[in-house]
C-alpha cells in the first residue's frame, strides 16, 4: 500500500514515478552481483535533474544510497533521494545508510518498498522521519518488491529463491526415452538461459543431467563472457565421472559437489584431486539421496540467495514435493515426442488423486521467444504437504 507524508498520493506524482524508474534501472543492473545483500538502485535529484546515481556494490562495498550520495557531494543538500528499498539502519559490514542520508542534508526520501529484514523493517523509515526528513513509501512498490523477492525469501525462509527452468515439448517431455534432449528449445531460448545464469548466484542440476548432457553450466553470451554462477551438482552416491565437463571446465565460480554422509571418501577425493575448482558439500541423506531441506539450508548459509534449477524430472519433482520452488519458467517448444521423459516426476503416492489437490500457481505470463513459448508462473505460498523431500540425481 502506498503511504505518504503531507497527504499526497505517490501514484499522482509523475516525477516520482519517473525517478523511481531510474532507480529501478540501477537496481536491475546489480542483480546477481550483490548477494547476500539485495540489489538496490538509488538516484539523487535536485531541481528536477538527476545529479548522481548508485547501485549496490558486491557484499562489503557501498550500498546504493551511500554511493549515490557520495557521488552527489554537496549537491545532495536539499535534494530528493529515490531508493528502491528501505535504507538500512543497522551496523553490518557497512554502517547504517540512514546516518549517511541524514548527514547528507537531503530534504526528502522516496522509498520503493519496505525491507522485510527484521533488523530494518520499518526502522529505517522511522529513523529518517525522526530526523525530520519527508519520507514517502510505496512508489512503484510491486516492481521494487519483484527485484527484492529473492532476498526477501532468503531472509524470511532461510533458503534461496528457487526458479525451476525446463525446456519441454508440447506433450511435456524434456527428452526422448533414450535421454536425447538436444535441442528441444530454440537458439533464442538457450541464449536467454545464459542471460539468466549471469544473474543467478548458483545453478543446480542432478547427476542424471550431468551423465546425459555433460554440461558445463557456464554463462556464454554473444559479445561478452558474462558471469558464471556457482554450479551445484547433486550426486548423493557419486555416480558421475570426475572427468565430466562440469568439473573440468574452467570457471571463476566453483563447482559444489553435493554428496551424502555415507559416500566412499576415497572416490570423493578423486573429484577434488583433479586440480579444478571443485568443492565438496557432504549433507544428510540416505540411499544416495540428498535431503532437500538440508540442501536449502546449506546453500542459504553460504550466501546463495537465488538458485536456477536446470535439472531433470527427478530433481524437479523432489524440489516441488518439498515446497521450495518459488517460480517456474517453461519453454514450450512446437514439437511432439509422443513419449519420453517428463519434466517433473513424482512417486505415485505423491501424485494428487483429485484436481482440487493440484498445486496452484499465480501471476502466469507468456511471451514468444523465437519459436518457443515461455511460460512463467509463481507458485502460491502454502505449507509443503510432503514431510520428506530427497533427490539423488
Amino acid at each position: 500500500m502506498t503511504s505518504s507524508v503531507g497527504g499526497s498520493s505517490a501514484a499522482q506524482r509523475s516525477p516520482d514515478l519517473f525517478y523511481m524508474e531510474e532507480a529501478l534501472r540501477e537496481a536491475r543492473a546489480s542483480i546477481g552481483r550483490t548477494s547476500p545483500n539485495p540489489p538496490v538502485g538509488a538516484v539523487v535529484v535536485r531541481e528536477g535533474e538527476i545529479v548522481s546515481s548508485g547501485r549496490t556494490c558486491p557484499a562489503g562495498g557501498f550500498h546504493a544510497e551511500v554511493l549515490a550520495l557520495k557521488e552527489a557531494g554537496a549537491a545532495a543538500r536539499g535534494s530528493v533521494l529515490y531508493t528502491t528499498l528501505e535504507p538500512c539502519c543497522h551496523h553490518g559490514k557497512t554502517g547504517p545508510c540512514t546516518e549517511v542520508i541524514v548527514a547528507s542534508g537531503v530534504s526528502r526520501v522516496v522509498v520503493g518498498c519496505q525491507d522485510r529484514n527484521p533488523l530494518v523493517s520499518g526502522r529505517g523509515i522511522e529513523a529518517l522521519r525522526e530526523a525530520g526528513l519527508d519520507v514517502e513509501i510505496g512508489v512503484l512498490e510491486e516492481r521494487c518488491v519483484e527485484i527484492a523477492r529473492p532476498f526477501f525469501t532468503w531472509i524470511e525462509q532461510r533458503r534461496p529463491y528457487v526458479v525451476l527452468k525446463a525446456a519441454v515439448t508440447l506433450d511435456g517431455r524434456i527428452a526422448t526415452p533414450g535421454g536425447d534432449s538436444k535441442w528441444i528449445s530454440g537458439e533464442r531460448s538457450r541464449e536467454l538461459v545464459h542471460r539468466w545464469r549471469d544473474r543467478f548466484d548458483a545453478v543446480l542440476v542432478g547427476a542424471g543431467t550431468v551423465k546425459a548432457d555433460d554440461p558445463s553450466l557456464t554463462t556464454r553470451l554473444v559479445g561478452k563472457g558474462g558471469r558464471d554462477p556457482i554450479r551445484v551438482i547433486l550426486d548423493g552416491g557419486l555416480s558421475t565421472e570426475p572427468e565430466s565437463g562440469v568439473y573440468r571446465h574452467t570457471s571463476d565460480a566453483p563447482t559444489w559437489l553435493v554428496s551424502t554422509e555415507d559416500v566412499d571418501t576415497v572416490r570423493l577425493k578423486k573429484y577434488l584431486a583433479q586440480g579444478f575448482n571443485v568443492e565438496s558439500l557432504v549433507l544428510p541423506g540416505e540411499d544416495g539421496s540428498v535431503d532437500v531441506g538440508a540442501l536449502m539450508e546449506a546453500l542459504a548459509a553460504r550466501g546463495i540467495v537465488s538458485l536456477l534449477v536446470e535439472g531433470g524430472g527427478v530433481v524437479n519433482g523432489a524440489l516441488l514435493a518439498k515446497g521450495v520452488v518459488d517460480e517456474i519458467r517453461l519453454f514450450m517448444a512446437p514439437k511432439l515426442l509422443g513419449g519420453g521423459r517428463p519434466w517433473m516426476m513424482l512417486s505415485s503416492d505423491l501424485v494428487p488423486r483429485h484436481v482440487s489437490q493440484a498445486t496452484p500457481v499465480q501471476k502466469v505470463s507468456m511471451e514468444q521467444v523465437g519459436e518457443d513459448l515461455l511460460i512463467r508462473a509463481l507458485l502460491s505460498r502454502r505449507d509443503a504437504s510432503i514431510p520428506e523431500g530427497r533427490v539423488s540425481r
